[in-house]
């Protein structure tokens, strides 16, 4: 079964909404994981928003990038800049494609209200989810 890993700074939003989509639509294809250059905990938020589509990833955990090195991971896909600075390359024969979002808490930064924070995560997690569904096309055109 060939494995996937989603890569963001931190672990902590993009990359573990990404996991979570990509379990849901794909896990019986592949392998999905996700993982932070700086990992820390999976933010709340993210949580609370994939939860509103039907996604638990409340039992998802910070992984750090390290962990993976050596786990026979086929495709890394980067999801900010920052992760596709320090993940140039990859052990193996791995290919890494660079898919940027945006990042949900520095967008939030400033709200003043958890109501007037969830819009910016529901944004990403749904560009997040339409781009896990093309890329659920392209993976079974290629299977």
């Amino acid at each position: 079964m060939k494995h996937i890993l989603f890569l963001c700074t931190s672990n902590s939003c993009r990359s573990q909404m990404a996991e979570g989509w990509a379990k849901h639509l794909l896990g019986d294809k592949l392998q999905v994981s996700s993982a932070g250059a700086d990992p820390t905990k999976v933010n709340p938020r993210a949580i609370e928003v994939m939860a509103e589509v039907g996604i638990d990833i409340s039992a998802q955990h910070s992984k750090s990038v390290a962990d993976f090195r050596e786990a026979g991971v086929d495709r890394v896909f980067t999801l900010c800049g920052d992760a596709h600075e320090k993940c140039p390359i990859w052990p193996g024969a791995a290919t890494i494609q660079h898919q940027g979002f945006d990042d949900p808490p520095a967008l939030a930064k400033g709200e003043q209200s958890v109501a007037d924070e969830l819009p910016h995560y529901r944004r990403v997690r749904d560009e997040i989810g339409a781009w896990i569904k093309r890329l659920e096309k392209e993976l079974n055109a290629h299977a």
